[in-house]
């Protein structure tokens, strides 16, 4: 078995900055890599992964299993996403799917807005890891991404930040950015210091 995994490891031309690694997880990295490129996968995720492994003094049981975590993530979001979808997005879309979320949200992402995904899938990995619902989180950016920049989704990420560090409950805090309607909310982020509005009367 270490003999057909060498073999496989030359047959893919194993990148030089896997040296670092041990010969049984080089080639069973390298094998990892052969098959993510056989379907279309980007490889350069998978060698920063085993580098960030071998930096860390990973054992190569561990790092092998990341790497192939990864590239099994990379491939269901490159199912949602398409097969156009650009390495970022597709890393940014892989932090999404850790965070929580289900690929029909970042197909539905895909379908609504035609800028690169990338800081929509960020944004949405980023209002969950602050404790925001996923559904919440979901529905936010959803509402938002067909015509927000990117630079007003910062926005919106650091202006529900100050709302929950100012004591509002996440999920709320970003019910209140989005539900005043568009119109205020991108008001609001064009104006960072200013206190979120109050929820609007049933």
């Amino acid at each position: 078995m270490m003999l057909a995994l060498l073999l496989v490891a030359a047959q893919v031309g194993t990148d030089p900055r896997l040296d670092r690694l041990d010969p049984d997880t080089r080639a069973q990295v390298a094998t990892v890599m052969d098959s993510a490129s056989r379907v279309g996968l980007p490889t350069e995720p998978l060698i920063q992964r085993a580098l960030e492994g071998a930096t860390k003094a990973a054992p190569g049981a561990r790092i092998v299993a990341a790497v192939r975590r990864l590239s099994a993530d990379l491939g269901v979001a490159r199912t949602a996403l398409g097969t156009e979808a650009s390495v970022p997005e597709l890393e940014a879309g892989v932090a999404a799917l850790r965070a929580g979320a289900k690929p029909q949200v970042l197909a539905n992402l895909r379908s609504v807005r035609r800028h690169p995904l990338t800081m929509a899938l960020s944004v949405l990995a980023d209002l969950v890891a602050n404790g925001v619902p996923l559904d919440s989180a979901a529905a936010a950016v959803l509402a938002l991404a067909p015509k927000a920049r990117d630079a007003d989704l910062v926005e919106f990420r650091r202006a529900v930040e100050r709302d929950i560090a100012l004591g509002a409950p996440p999920g709320a805090a970003t019910s209140v950015r989005v539900n005043v309607g568009a119109t205020d909310v991108f008001a609001g982020l064009h104006n960072p210091g200013a206190p979120p509005p109050p929820p609007r009367r049933p």
